[in-house]
This record gives structure tokens, C-alpha cells and sequence, in this order.
């Protein structure tokens, strides 16, 4: 959706970024004092981002695309019904973020592990993320869930407060069209994250061999409990105490103004905070620190 690619994008490039930080910190940080920092080789000098820029260049830009010519309604969150209600600066707009946000969420995480902040640096996806399913599951209303679970070209009439779909959105023409995409993206988004970060640790002499991890599949399990349980269910838990807070308080302006700092505080203490679980799974993607 347009509202959530700008998110969904920064987390890509920030977890591109993270599970090559080994080696990204290995090319651009020398200890030759003789070599002037102007000639160190870039963040963006280097194959990880360059696989970086083509998918999202050439993945995952074109997908965000196709469904927002297709289902126009859907891809903004039922806020456009028709092509005719896109101005064009909109659609390039969306176009450049796909890309740009990427690019950006390549360039923080890199930075981070430039400084040798490893779990900071993991921890941008894992924002990304976040922002990604709060607006899927909360919105603007606390009725983002019901959007995201509603196709028009089923349904047969425009989305209104309190429709969806169900279980039966599974079925629908917005969800088919998922599932042919995720073809592509998830593996391409999933296999070479696991393989770099194997590669970074075998490469790094300060792990002891026996952490070093081995398995891919096990990688790409631990990466997708960062983003669909750690991720989703911190956004989870942040939508309903804005939600709850907000109809305690009959707006859910308060909602926002104490909601979300204080879920910001839970999440922090009870699932992110060393040695809580979300510490743990992405423990096992950065493995150590340096020393």
C-alpha cells in the first residue's frame, strides 16, 4: 500500500544493510592510517548494495506499481476508488519512495555497523517493520485492519467503516496477486540475508567457530520471526493501547499522545531489551557484538 511501502522499503534496505554489516564495516572502515578517508571505499561502494538497489529497483518498485494500477482502491487504503483520483506527482512520488527510503534504510543500518552497533543495526528493520503493520493493523482510525481486508473488485461496492472481508479476502483478486508477487520478493529478500550473514560471520576471525551459524533455513526462520513476531506483534500491541486509550478517552488523539509512548516503553522493556525475546532472535542474526 502506498502508506506502508515507504516502511516496508526502508526495512528492506535496512535488513539488506544489517545482514552484510560484517562485511560492509570490513570494507569501508581500514586501520592503515596512511590511507586518507577520502579514498576509503563507501557504504554504497560494494555488492550488497548493489543487490540492494536492484531489487528494489527492479522488484519491488514495479510490484508496489502494478498494484496500485490495479487496485487502486486497495494499494491507498480505500482512500482512491478510481484512477481518476491519483494526481501524478502521487504516483511518481510512490515510484522514487520505493527506492529512495531503501536506499536510506541501507545507509542508517550501514552507519551502525560502521560504529560496530550491531543489534542497533538490526533493529531498523525491525522499525521498519513496526511502522508497516501499525498502519496495516491501526491506521489513521483504528480501522486499518478492516482496509487491508477488503477488495472492492470482490466485494463489489466501495469499502465503508466497518466492512471487510474476513477470512474470505484470502481468496480474493488483491490476495492471489500477493501471492504471485511474494513468489519473488520473499525469497529475494530472504535468501540473501541469510547467506550474508553466514558469510560475514565465517569471515569474521573474533567469532569462535562454534557460533558461527551453518544453516540458511534456519537463518531465514529467525528473520521471519523478527518481522512477523517481533515486528507484527510489537505493532499489535501498540495499535490496541492507542485504541484503547483512544476510546477510553472518546478520541483517539489521547490515544496517540499516551498510547504509543507508553507501548513504545513495554515493547522496549518486555520484548526488546536485553535478554527479553526479541533481544534473542535477533541475537541469533548479529550473533556478537564486536569487541
Amino acid at each position: 500500500m502506498v502508506q506502508v511501502d515507504i516502511f516496508w522499503s526502508y526495512a528492506i534496505g535496512a535488513g539488506f544493510a544489517a545482514s552484510a554489516g560484517r562485511q560492509i564495516r570490513a570494507l569501508t572502515i581500514r586501520k592503515d592510517s596512511a590511507v586518507p578517508d577520502s579514498e576509503k571505499p563507501s557504504i554504497f561502494q560494494n555488492r550488497y548494495f548493489t543487490y540492494n538497489l536492484i531489487f528494489l529497483a527492479c522488484a519491488f518498485a514495479p510490484s508496489g506499481i502494478y498494484l496500485l494500477w490495479n487496485f487502486p482502491h486497495w494499494e491507498t487504503m480505500q482512500v482512491a476508488r478510481t484512477h481518476a483520483d491519483l494526481p501524478a506527482w502521487l504516483v511518481v512520488l510512490f515510484a522514487i519512495t520505493n527506492i529512495t527510503q531503501g536506499i536510506l534504510g541501507f545507509w542508517i543500518t550501514g552507519r551502525l555497523f560502521q560504529k560496530g552497533r550491531y543489534y542497533a543495526g538490526h533493529l531498523q528493520w525491525f522499525l521498519g517493520y513496526f511502522c508497516m503493520f501499525f498502519i496495516l493493523l491501526h491506521g489513521w482510525d483504528g480501522l486499518g485492519w478492516q482496509r487491508f481486508l477488503y477488495d472492492p473488485t470482490v466485494a463489489g461496492a466501495p469499502w465503508s467503516p466497518g466492512q471487510h472481508m474476513g477470512i474470505d479476502f484470502l481468496w480474493s483478486n488483491v490476495a492471489l496477486t500477493l501471492y504471485a508477487m511474494g513468489i519473488v520478493i520473499v525469497p529475494g529478500i530472504l535468501f540473501p540475508m541469510a547467506k550474508w550473514i553466514r558469510e560475514g560471520a565465517e569471515a569474521d576471525a573474533s567469532l569462535p567457530g562454534e557460533i558461527v551459524p551453518t544453516g540458511l533455513f534456519k537463518l531465514m526462520a529467525f528473520s521471519l520471526m523478527g518481522v512477523f513476531v517481533i515486528s507484527l506483534g510489537s505493532a499489535a500491541i501498540t495499535g490496541l493501547m492507542v485504541n484503547y486509550i483512544g476510546k477510553a478517552a472518546g478520541s483517539l488523539l489521547p490515544g496517540f499522545l499516551i498510547g504509543m509512548p507508553a507501548a513504545f516503553v513495554l515493547v522496549y522493556f518486555a520484548i526488546l531489551r536485553k535478554p527479553m525475546p526479541g533481544y534473542a532472535v535477533y541475537r541469533r542474526l548479529f550473533i556478537a557484538e564486536p569487541q
